[in-house]
């Protein structure tokens, strides 16, 4: 991530949250891994027998999806590659990771006019949003009032300034599993919705229910296993929105499952197209699916930012270089399209709180974005206008 402290945090180091891990294979990854080592695969499989067969070959079952066809083994690799010729398997792929993007605040809210929506009493209260991320700090006072559930598919704890993340964790308490031992998670969690409570910063909402969906560690990794299995989770809680400010190069099959089930099940799914600036079509899974919400960053003019992604699969753009938002006993500067994301994450929460369905909010968001000279495959519709997307406009503001 691309971070600038400015005195008010706690911290004065520059943080690397998208440091890479190793493959999720066991040793090695899978295309280098020799016969009989183990590898962690994701596996979709097709029937009942399909199924069997996979967990028949397992050495270990990592995790059994609920709702989706797919299992998660380590197995030898000898055995995946047999697994691939069987009929009733519909893929097997190692089961990678993905890492947080960058980030940055409060003159994005106002640049999008979510302060009109809150002046027209527009909170987002009654929606669910998810921030399917690396945590939330559960006691940061711009965010505890918003806090509802949660759920951790990466453990918590690892962190700290001496620990297995070195500076690329944090030195934050793990209260709850999902509790954020990155600083990444809780950054979004306000630009998406902070509370409006006269002190530190306001998100886009302000109302809304925040959900703490850990799927990236201390050192801002997660496989696709992990953050399908969020995003499966949310889904079958019936939460609105799906904040996903994560992405890799690369897709995945299992993610893909899991992001058509979601969105089947009427939640809209918005993620950071990516942070592979300056190219022309390098949007990062899974932005680039096409059931999800692809969104690019601005700069204060209105200018694409230098780092985000852009190509045809980008549908609207939000401000994403140099936001102030929480972190885990602060405040904090950060610039990514990571940013970007929970801007309209948070207004898509306002919407659905208003009865829209996925699909409404969607298509609202687009219709009504402003158009500020970038081309669509920079900005998709154009730049977000919360105000606009609820039937307001600027001059509604009290």
């Amino acid at each position: 991530m691309i971070r600038n402290d400015n005195g008010v945090s706690r911290r004065n180091v520059l943080k690397g949250v998208g440091a890479s891990v190793a493959t999720a294979g066991v040793g090695s990854g899978l295309a280098a891994a020799k016969p009989d080592d183990t590898v962690e695969v994701n596996v979709g499989f097709a029937s009942e027998r399909g199924r069997q067969a996979a967990l028949s070959q397992a050495e270990e079952t990592v995790r059994k999806f609920d709702s989706i066809d797919v299992v998660t083994l380590r197995l030898p690799k000898q055995a995946a590659t047999a697994l691939e010729k069987n009929p009733n398997i519909r893929y097997v792929e190692e089961n990678g990771t993905m890492q947080a993007l960058a980030q940055t605040l409060p003159w994005g809210v106002d640049r999008v006019d979510a302060e009109v929506a809150h002046a027209n009493g527009e909170t987002g209260s009654g929606a669910d949003i998810a921030i399917v991320d690396t945590g939330i700090d559960d006691d940061h006072p711009d965010l505890q009032g918003n806090l509802g559930t949660g759920k951790a598919f990466v453990s918590c704890g690892n962190g700290g300034y001496f620990g297995n993340c070195g500076f690329s964790g944090n030195d934050n308490s793990c209260n709850e599993p999902w509790s954020d031992d990155n600083d990444h998670g809780t950054h979004c969690a306000g630009i998406a919705n902070a509370v409006n409570n006269s002190q530190g910063v306001r998100g886009v909402s302000t109302e809304a229910t925040l959900h703490a969906v850990k799927v990236l560690d201390c050192s801002g990794s997660g496989s696709f296993s992990d953050i399908a299995a969020g995003i499966e989770y949310v889904a079958n809680q019936g939460w609105d929105v799906a904040s996903m400010s994560l992405g890799g190069s690369s897709g995945s099959s299992a993610l893909k499952d899991a992001v058509q089930y979601a969105q089947g099940q009427g939640v809209l799914l918005v993620a950071a197209a990516g942070n592979s600036g300056s190219c022309t079509d390098c949007v990062g899974y899974p932005a680039a699916y096409s059931e999800v919400v692809a969104v690019s960053s601005t700069n204060k003019d209105d200018n694409l930012s230098s780092f985000s992604s852009q190509g045809p699969e980008v549908e609207i753009a939000a401000p994403g270089t140099d936001i102030y938002s929480t972190v885990p006993s602060g405040y904090a500067t950060f610039s990514g399209t990571s940013m970007a994301c929970p801007h309209v994450a948070g207004a898509g929460g306002q919407l659905m709180a208003n009865g829209a369905t996925n699909g409404d909010a969607r298509s609202q968001l687009k219709s009504t974005a402003e158009d500020v000279g970038l081309s669509s495959n920079e900005s998709g519709s154009g730049l977000l206008d919360v105000a606009a997307a609820l039937g307001l406009d600027s001059s509604d503001s009290t």
